[in-house]
Order: C-alpha cells, then structure tokens, then sequence
C-alpha cells in the first residue's frame, strides 16, 4: 500500500512537482486531470481511487526511488471478540518498536488481546516480506484499535429483582496495524 507521508517525503527531496508526477500516471486508466487529482488525494492519505501496483510502480518510477521506499504494508482484523478499551493497552505498547521488540512484548503479555494482534502483526510482516522487503528493518508505524460495537449474536438479557431484565452487551473491535520499512 502506498504511504502517504513517504510520498510527500520524497516529493520534497525531489523537488517534482504533481503536474510531473501526473504525466507519469497518465495511461488506460487515468487521464491528465484524474491523476492530478488521485495523486493531491494519495498525497493527503486519501486513497480515491486506491493506488493499483501499477500507479505505485509509476510513481516510483517517477520519483526515480524503489518501490518499497515509498510503501507500508497493512493488516487488519475486523471483529474482533473484546472490547476497544482492552485491545488499547496492548497496541499502545508496541507502536513505534521495532517489529521483533514488539513479537518478543506481545509474547510475555499477559492480556487476551496480545494474541490476536500478534497474529494481525505477523500478517502485515508476511505482506512485506512477500514484496522482498528486509523483515529485520520494519517497524510499527501506527497501530489503531477502533469500536465495532455490539457483537452480533450476543444480545442477551440477564434477569433481575422484580421482573426487570438487563442487557448483556459484548461488545467487539477492528484492530489495524501498519507497518513500515526503516
């Protein structure tokens, strides 16, 4: 997936301007004005339309850097059984670390979450590993828990005093963890 800060990054190092970059873009897909403004978007972190393989070989082509210079690698995991509040505590100790500090942490965590992110991290590695990328110089770049609210299928009552009955909500979360070369 295409990095929005990298981009902006090496644009600036560059010195090119979007009008050159767009020239590049230009193909089948996307004309002049399309790609001015698909790149304005990616370069804010607005993916529309999403950055194909191909427009992300032509930028770097264009920028005259390596594919992976200007990449990261996300995964997620949609659903997940627990809260967002819980899941929190785990992500915010690895973001920032690198990716086998934040294995090793996640290993001796003693929290229910540790495991699922720890999965959701070892898929965002293999994602960078399949594109050739150095698995020794990643790191945890950003690492985001969001609320999914009520799991489906959990929506249940708990009888109390006087023929009242309360909720039982459990409540369900998308971890996304990014990850990007050093």
């Amino acid at each position: 997936m295409l990095s929005a800060e990298k981009l902006k990054e090496c644009c600036r190092e560059r010195q090119m301007d979007i009008g050159q970059m767009a020239d590049r873009l230009t193909g089948a897909r996307l004309n002049k004005k399309q790609a001015v403004a698909a790149i304005k978007n990616w370069q804010k972190g607005l993916f529309k339309p999403e950055p194909r393989a191909d427009d992300i070989n032509r930028l770097a082509s264009a920028l005259s850097v390596e594919v992976n210079d200007i990449a990261d690698w996300r995964s997620s995991y949609r659903y997940a059984p627990m809260s967002a509040r819980k899941a929190r505590l785990v992500t915010q100790l690895i973001v920032g670390r690198s990716v086998q500090d934040a294995m090793d942490i996640l290993k001796f965590t003693r929290k229910r979450a540790a495991t699922m992110i720890d999965k959701v991290l070892k898929s965002a590695i293999a994602d960078a590993d399949e594109q050739q990328v150095d698995v020794d110089n990643l790191y945890i770049s950003s690492a985001r828990v969001d609320d999914a609210g009520i799991r489906i299928g959990t929506k249940r009552w708990i009888p109390k005093d006087r023929g009242r009955a309360h909720p039982i909500h459990k409540k369900a979360c998308h971890i996304h963890i990014t990850v990007t070369q050093a």
